[in-house]
C-alpha cells in the first residue's frame, strides 16, 4: 500500500460514521457466511437424497458428522493464525506501522500452510483410528474413512485460505473476501451433485467437491491481496520470530480454543450417543445432531457476519485509541444481531421437523430426534448474539485469556460436564438438553466479562 493509501484507509475506518461503517463491512461479511454455511451443509445434504437403502443413507449423512470434528481441528488451525495475524494487522494499520503489519502477513500465511501439511500428514498414517476416535460406529467407519482421506489432501490450502480470509477482513477488505468465499462456495454446491449422482461418486464426491472448491477459494484470495490497497503476501517478509508468534498466539489462542473445544465437544457427543442411546438408533441420533449443528450453524453466521465486519473497526479505532467508538460498534451489532436471532428461533421452533426432513426426508426417526434438538436450541438462540460479539472484541483487543476462556464455555466448560451428566441421567434427551443448557451459563459468563473490559477501557458498561 502507498503512504497516501494507508492514510485514506485510517481516516475511513476511524472517521466515518459506525453504523454505516459496520453495514458496508458486514454485508460482504454475512454474504460469506452464509454462502459458506450452505456450502458445509451442502454435502450433509445431498449426502442425505442417495438412494443405496435408508440405513445406508443414514450412515453417509453421520459419516460427514463424524468428519465435522476434524474439520473443526483444520478451521482452528487456520483461525488462530488467521485471526492472530489479522487482529495484529488491524491494529497494526490503526497505529499507521505498515510495515510491521505486512510482515505479520506473510508470517501467518505461510505457517498455516507449513501446519495444514503437517495435519494432512498425521491424519492420511492414522486414519482408521482417526474416525474410530471421531465417533464412527462399524457401519459409519466406512463411509467416514473415504470422506476424511480427501479431505485430508486439502487441509494446507484449506488452513491457508482461512489465514487469508481473515486478513482480508481485519484489513477492512470484506469485499475480495466475500468474492473468494462466495465463488468457492457456488462451484461447491454445483460439483457436490455432478460428483455425487451423476459421477456415482457417493460420499467421496462430496469430499473431493470441498476440496476442489476450498482450493478455487485459495486462489481466488491470494489474487485478492495483489488488489487495491491490500497488504501483499511475500515470501521474504515471512518473519519466524519469537516476538511474531507470540502475538498470533495472543490473538489467535481464543479461535484455535473455540474451535479445538469445539471438535471435542464433537467427538466427545458422538462418542457418548453411541454408549447411551440404543444401537439401533445410534446411526439416526448422529445423523440428526449433525443436521441440526449445521443448521445452527448457518442461523448464527449471520451474526458471526456481524461481528465479522465489527472486528475490523475495533482493531483499527482500538489502536487508535478511539474507545467510544469501539464501544457504539459493539452494542450496535449486539442488538442487531440479537434481532435476527430472535427472528431465525421463531421459524426455527415453528417449522423444526420441516428443516430436518430437508435432510433426511425418508428417515422418521432422524426427524424426530432432529426436531426436538433444534427447537430445544432455538429457545436459547438470541443469547448467541451477546456471546459471540463479546468474544470478538476481547480477542480483537488482545484480552486474550478473557476472550479464551469465554470461547471454551459454551462448548467445553460448560457443555462437557453438563453432557455427562444429562446423558447418563436422561439418555437421549439429556443430549438434546445439553446445548440449551451450556448457552445460557456461556451469556451469563459473557455479560461478567464484558462488564470488567469495559470498566478497565474507561468506556461506560451499558449504552
Amino acid at each position: 500500500m502507498t503512504t497516501t493509501k494507508q492514510q485514506q484507509k485510517h481516516i475511513y475506518m476511524t472517521e466515518t460514521p459506525i453504523h454505516r461503517l459496520i453495514i458496508r463491512l458486514a454485508i460482504p461479511a454475512i454474504i460469506s457466511m452464509l454462502i459458506s454455511s450452505i456450502y458445509n451443509m451442502a454435502d450433509t445434504f445431498f449426502i442425505g437424497q442417495l438412494k443405496d437403502g435408508s440405513a445406508a443413507a443414514t450412515s453417509a449423512t453421520a459419516a460427514v458428522g463424524v468428519a465435522f470434528p476434524l474439520m473443526s481441528i483444520i478451521q482452528a488451525v487456520g483461525f488462530m493464525f488467521g485471526h492472530g495475524s489479522g487482529n495484529f494487522i488491524s491494529r497494526a494499520l490503526g497505529s499507521q506501522k505498515t510495515e510491521e503489519a505486512g510482515r505479520m502477513a506473510a508470517t501467518g500465511f505461510f505457517s498455516a500452510l507449513l501446519a495444514g501439511v503437517l495435519l494432512s500428514v498425521v491424519g492420511l498414517v492414522l486414519l482408521e483410528p482417526l474416525c474410530r476416535l471421531l465417533g464412527s460406529t462399524d457401519t459409519i467407519l466406512p463411509y467416514a474413512m473415504n470422506y476424511i482421506r480427501i479431505i485430508l489432501i486439502g487441509a494446507p490450502w484449506m488452513c491457508a485460505s482461512l489465514v487469508l480470509n481473515n486478513q482480508l477482513r481485519f484489513q477492512g477488505n470484506a469485499f475480495f473476501s466475500m468474492i473468494g468465499i462466495s465463488i468457492g462456495g457456488v462451484i461447491n454446491i454445483a460439483l457436490d451433485p455432478l460428483f455425487i449422482f451423476t459421477f456415482h461418486m457417493g460420499i467421496s464426491g462430496a469430499a473431493l467437491a470441498t476440496i476442489i472448491s476450498q482450493f478455487i477459494s485459495f486462489v481466488l484470495l491470494f489474487i485478492g491481496t495483489r488488489k487495491s490497497d491490500n497488504l501483499n503476501i511475500h515470501i521474504r517478509n515471512f518473519t519466524p520470530k519469537k516476538h511474531y508468534f507470540q502475538e498470533i498466539f495472543k490473538g489467535g489462542a481464543p479461535s484455535l480454543f473455540r474451535q479445538g473445544i469445539g471438535s471435542v465437544s464433537t467427538t466427545c457427543l458422538n462418542n457418548i450417543a453411541k454408549a447411551v442411546v440404543d444401537l439401533s438408533i445410534a446411526d439416526p441420533t448422529i445423523a440428526a445432531l449433525s443436521i441440526v449443528s449445521r443448521i445452527m450453524m448457518f442461523a448464527n453466521s449471520l451474526v458471526i457476519g456481524f461481528g465479522q465486519g465489527f472486528q475490523p473497526v475495533c482493531g483499527f479505532n482500538y489502536g487508535a485509541g478511539k474507545h467510544s467508538r469501539v464501544r457504539e460498534a459493539f452494542y450496535f451489532c449486539v442488538k442487531l444481531g440479537t434481532c435476527v436471532l430472535i427472528a431465525a428461533a421463531i421459524a426455527g421452533l415453528c417449522f423444526a421437523p420441516s428443516i430436518i426432513s430437508l435432510f433426511r426426508a425418508d428417515d422418521a426417526q432422524v426427524i424426530e430426534i432432529g426436531a426436538l434438538a433444534l427447537r430445544l436450541q432455538c429457545i436459547t438462540m438470541p443469547l448467541f448474539a451477546y456471546v459471540v460479539l463479546s468474544n470478538m472484541m476481547l480477542q480483537t483487543i488482545a484480552k486474550t485469556f478473557r476472550a479464551s476462556l469465554l470461547a471454551v464455555a459454551r462448548q467445553g466448560l460448560f457443555f462437557l460436564p453438563i453432557l455427562l451428566v444429562l446423558a447418563y441421567t436422561s439418555g437421549l434427551f439429556g443430549i438434546q438438553l445439553t446445548q440449551p443448557i451450556a448457552d445460557v451459563f456461556s451469556f451469563l459468563l459473557a455479560l461478567i466479562l464484558m462488564r470488567k473490559t469495559m470498566q478497565e477501557i474507561n468506556i461506560p458498561e451499558s449504552p
